[in-house]
């Protein structure tokens, strides 16, 4: 097909390396080793991230420096027009923007956007989902698909539920450096390590950080690592509330890191205490994956992936006496949270692998645009993978 690709990747520059950037490179990854090629679109190349497979990409430089980026807008809509693609898959509000600004400049391919929060659409973005140049939503998770159908009013038929995946290769704790990180951190080997990862309040960090001293009058070694901080005051304000709650020296507060899997494998435990607006988070995925014991609260996707009492515990969100008391049990209760750990990495690699989400997501591009995948449609409604602890 010269001259033309079946789906271009479309993410930018985000934050940390979970950005839309990366999320572009693995999707293409993935789907290359089903044979599905992508060029993939971003400000930068990532050709050896960490934590994906190493399936060579085609790659194109495009700046997408905000959702006014009338270069990019201009760029995309050319390259589209002499190179065809039948799809493009936007994995970021500027990609999703700047597609947008693509097609009303002639551009030519059909729209895939993402979204992977459960927090309603805000009011002015509602029309960017809802317009008809848009001719698909990725939701990350059931949560997120009834926030966008029930509450942001995007059509039914355009939202399609497809879960993220995970490497279970580069994801194995015999692959990971726990004991380097604890000693870069001064955190001694037999310290009950607790990670929580997100900056946000909604996060829930603030339940965990309170939580602490009651976790500590049952198990004095607990320590707490917060992760994904990146301004130093933010970092600081922490490192003072934990001194009003008389934890300062059991705590370490850390920006965003690359090496987050050494980092949860360093834990003893994951927590994911989020409140609001979360879809299916990625460290909590990870977490699994590695073969660590989690506590999560009910909340957004989380239910779909955590399987109370199997797979993790979940307890209800901004609950802090709850919270400390399913900490503690799993501090105390070694074989427990062991037993959970193992049913929790065997849940991901049961439906939460690249793999799985590669198949899912070329699905779905063949329901858009059949031309994308080189075969016909699928039915329009397949079922998705069960929630956890359904029967």
């Amino acid at each position: 097909m010269r001259g033309r690709w079946p789906v271009i990747q479309l993410g930018e520059r985000g934050r940390h390396g979970a950005g839309p950037a990366r999320q572009a490179w693995e999707t293409a990854q993935a789907l290359a080793a089903l044979g599905l090629p992508s060029l993939v679109l971003t400000p930068e190349e990532l050709p050896d991230h960490p934590g994906g497979t190493t399936v060579p990409v085609k790659w194109q430089a495009l700046p997408l420096r905000s959702v006014v980026d009338g270069r990019s807008m201009r760029q995309l809509a050319r390259l589209t027009r002499h190179r065809h693609a039948p799809l493009l898959h936007a994995h970021g509000p500027v990609a999703h923007a700047v597609a947008l600004g693509a097609l009303l400049l002639g551009g030519r391919f059909q729209l895939l956007v993402r979204r992977s929060k459960s927090f309603p659409l805000p009011t002015l973005a509602r029309p960017t989902f809802r317009t008809r140049r848009v001719r698909g939503v990725v939701a990350t998770c059931q949560a997120v698909r009834e926030a966008l159908v029930g509450t942001s009013g995007v059509a039914a038929e355009k939202v399609h539920v497809v879960y993220p995946g995970v490497d279970l290769e580069q994801l194995d704790l015999r692959r990971t450096r726990p004991a380097a990180v604890r000693l870069e951190l001064g955190i001694s080997p037999q310290a009950r390590l607790l990670v929580q990862v997100g900056s946000p309040d909604w996060k829930g960090w603030r339940e965990v950080l309170a939580a602490l001293p009651v976790i500590r009058s049952a198990a004095p070694d607990a320590h707490l690592l917060l992760v994904g901080y990146p301004r130093a005051e933010q970092r600081e304000w922490i490192a003072t509330l934990a001194r009003e709650l008389g934890v300062a020296e059991a705590v370490r507060v850390l920006p965003f890191r690359d090496d987050l899997p050494d980092i949860l494998a360093a834990g003893e435990l994951v927590v994911d205490a989020a409140w609001a607006g979360t879809g299916l988070s990625r460290p909590l995925l990870e977490a699994m994956a590695l073969a660590r014991p989690v506590v999560a609260t009910r909340c957004g996707g989380t239910p779909e992936l955590v399987e109370d009492g199997t797979t993790g515990l979940l307890v209800p969100p901004r609950d802090v006496a709850t919270l400390a008391a399913a900490a503690a049990r799993l501090l105390h209760d070694v074989e427990t949270a062991r037993a959970l750990a193992a049913a929790a990495r065997d849940r991901v690699a049961s439906q939460f692998t690249t793999a799985h989400y590669a198949a899912r997501l070329a699905t779905t591009y063949r329901r858009i645009e059949p031309a994308a995948c080189g075969s016909p449609a699928p039915p329009p409604h397949p079922t998705p993978p069960p929630r956890a602890g359904d029967t």
